[in-house]
């Protein structure tokens, strides 16, 4: 499938990419996508399948995301890159660093294990609860906000998700999530990711303090997936660590993407 995509940065610098998590899309990284640019990378924001503005299909699994980011990198003749991605993103880039470890120089997972997931569930309620929204009755943003804010009560994931939304003609809001696939495929976005043999390069977990996406308990796991792995834990942060602890969070990819 072929994938909207920003970038940011000078051709002929070092390529890297960045994969969005769930409800995402690539506007939730442009701040972190070109402090990065600053220091000589050449970083691509592609939206992934049935998120953003790339394409809707009814599958949504790794193998095809995998294939999605391998047609990607092929297009730009992008021989071999940095990975990173958060959440859903995350498991893409392991898995598409497993399957063609080749294409990867380094690896950066923002907030996530490989192990399957236990958090299906809360994203099913969300789905739901999107879905109950009857876009063609609301004429403005503000009246969908206001109606978001009977059935969810966090505001920065309120927030998060509204920015799905957009006027599809003058008169007609939807959202750019395809939130019917999603639904349909949440199983597979919470699955493991599979390895038959481990990627033996530079790899950086980053997790927030605040969050159980990586639990400790995943970690031998990921020492044998990757036995180069490090972890770093920043204090404070919740699973949305970029966006909460920006400056902390760069200083760790930044660090790891100089220094490995």
């Amino acid at each position: 499938m072929k994938l909207y995509y920003r970038s940011f940065g000078e051709s002929g610098s070092h390529p890297l990419v960045i994969l969005h998590g769930l409800f995402g899309m690539s506007d939730n990284w442009v701040s972190v996508a070109k402090s990065l640019a600053e220091e000589d990378y050449h970083v691509f924001v592609p939206d992934q399948r049935n998120h953003g503005r790339s394409g809707h299909s009814n599958i949504h699994n790794y193998e095809a995301m995998v294939d999605d980011l391998l047609e990607f990198l092929d297009a730009r003749d992008l021989e071999a890159v940095s990975l990173l991605g958060h959440s859903m993103g995350g498991k893409t880039a392991m898995q598409f660093a497993i399957d063609y470890p080749e294409r990867v120089q380094k690896l950066l997972v923002a907030d996530i294990s490989p192990a399957a997931s236990s958090h299906g569930t809360t994203h099913v309620n969300i789905i739901d609860r999107l879905l109950r929204i009857d876009l063609s009755a609301f004429k403005e943003r503000q009246e969908v906000a206001r109606n978001m804010k009977e059935l969810i009560s966090n505001p920065g994931l309120r927030n998060f998700l509204q920015k799905n939304l957009y006027w599809k003609d003058r008169a007609n809001l939807g959202w750019r999530i395809n939130l019917e696939a999603i639904r349909e495929n949440l199983d597979e976005i919470f699955r493991p990711v599979e390895a038959d043999e481990a990627f033996d390069k530079p790899v950086l977990f980053i997790r927030g303090g605040e969050s159980d996406y990586v639990p400790d308990e995943d970690i031998p796991k990921i020492e044998r997936m990757f036995p180069q792995a490090k972890i770093r834990t920043i204090a404070g942060a919740t699973h949305w660590l970029h966006a909460e602890k920006p400056e902390a969070f760069l200083r760790e990819v930044s660090y790891f993407l100089e220094h490995g």
